[in-house]
């Protein structure tokens, strides 16, 4: 079966179909269209949870070196002065706030921040 989200209700209705045996397994997954191998990965953390969704907690990935502050400094340098290069960003981050990023690093967050060559002009 191709790969499809399915509704919190839908994996709901179906542990509690198969648990008060109101249906036959292979008539709940026939009538909900989903595979064997999904009703008991959903029954498996139903039993080790208490709920048939995951949740995920916090941002997923590596963390950001820059806070919005951090951000906040570095568009204020680039407000005061917009003829800084890169590298002087850096030096200005690693001295006044104590954070070692990288050239791509400092650009991606200006870009994230909404900052651009045409902006700056």
């Amino acid at each position: 079966m191709v790969y499809r989200k399915i509704s919190r209700d839908v994996k709901l209705a179906a542990i509690r179909l198969y648990q008060r045996r109101l249906l036959p397994l292979g008539l709940i997954l026939e009538c909900l269209g989903i595979s064997k191998r999904t009703f008991h990965r959903i029954t498996k953390l139903w039993r080790s949870t208490g709920d048939v969704v995951q949740h995920t907690f916090g941002i997923r990935g590596r963390p950001r070196i820059f806070r919005r502050n951090d951000v906040e400094y570095l568009k204020r340098i680039i407000e005061h002065r917009p003829d800084r290069f890169l590298d002087e960003l850096e030096e200005q981050l690693r001295t006044n706030r104590l954070i070692s990023a990288s050239f791509s690093t400092i650009l991606r967050a200006l870009c994230r921040a909404g900052v651009s060559y045409k902006k700056i002009k």
